[in-house]
């Protein structure tokens, strides 16, 4: 079963239609436009090796690099000499996305590290591949929404520029929130010793594993308070507390007050 589109020629005027594919080519595959394109290229490599020339300069892809191409850039991209280039790639224009989410170069090149991000990433860019195959009622605003989470994911990372070892242990404790959560088991999923890796964690965001692990529990449990009629006692083990009177300290050092103050005071709004 063939899971990947025939190369074809594209001539870059897509005029506002979403355009996407999935191309796995060897080195003899090579794209040339010197007047550019009327609209953006976004391409994920998952494997391989491809370039992209424009008169700013030579960039290399490789896993999990994603690549933005500006319109009416000259440009030449293809797979690299002796590489087989496995990648996904989409064609949109401007006016279909918020202008803050689009990156200033005219060539942009980002690796995206954390793995639990580059599977995000990866599974956006199967939706919007799917939703265009399909063509079901709203696949172009679908296809737009899977565009827009890549592109808010891309903009999260060049704002926060924390460690990928980091990303992936806080992904680590949103998955297990409601477990208890052993540093050791967390350092060995990230491939650090359990004591580099707590003060690696503390020097990125300023908070010890735990602490970090009790504000997002009780952030969901305000949350909860907030907008569910459960009962605080039914949340803190909700979250992951086996104590509620440790939840009743953790609620205090993080809100400020106790949980049933702040169910109370959120009641009258």
């Amino acid at each position: 079963m063939n899971l990947f589109d025939e190369p074809s020629h594209y001539d870059g005027q897509s005029n506002g239609v979403f355009i996407c594919g999935h191309f796995l080519v060897n080195d003899t595959y090579k794209t040339h436009r010197p007047n550019g394109m009327q609209d953006w290229l976004i391409a994920y490599t998952l494997s391989g090796e491809g370039y992209f020339i424009t008169p700013t300069g030579h960039k290399t892809c490789s896993r999990g690099d994603i690549v933005l191409l500006r319109p009416g850039m000259a440009h030449q991209y293809g797979t690299e000499k002796g590489q087989l280039w496995n990648f996904i790639w989409a064609h949109f224009s401007s006016v279909s996305v918020e202008e803050q989410l689009l990156p200033l170069d005219s060539l942009f090149c980002h690796t995206i590290e954390p793995y639990s991000k580059q599977k995000r990433v990866h599974h956006a860019f199967r939706k919007i591949l799917s939703d265009s195959r399909e063509r079901h009622e709203y696949w172009h605003d679908l296809c737009l929404n899977s565009l827009r989470e890549i592109l808010i994911l891309l903009r999260q990372e060049r704002n926060h520029s924390l460690d990928p070892r980091v990303e992936e242990a806080l992904h680590y404790l949103s998955i297990y929130m409601r477990n208890p959560v052993q540093i050791e088991e967390l350092s060995k999923s990230i491939g650090l010793s359990a004591s580099r890796m707590s003060h690696l964690f503390k020097e990125q965001t300023g908070l010890s594993v735990i602490d970090a692990l009790n504000q997002m529990r009780i952030r969901q449990a305000a949350l909860l308070l907030q907008h569910t009629y459960r009962s605080a006692s039914e949340i803190s083990y909700e979250v992951g507390f086996q104590n509620y009177n440790h939840f009743i300290r953790q609620f205090r050092k993080w809100i400020g007050t106790t949980p049933s103050s702040f169910k109370k005071q959120n009641d009258k709004i």
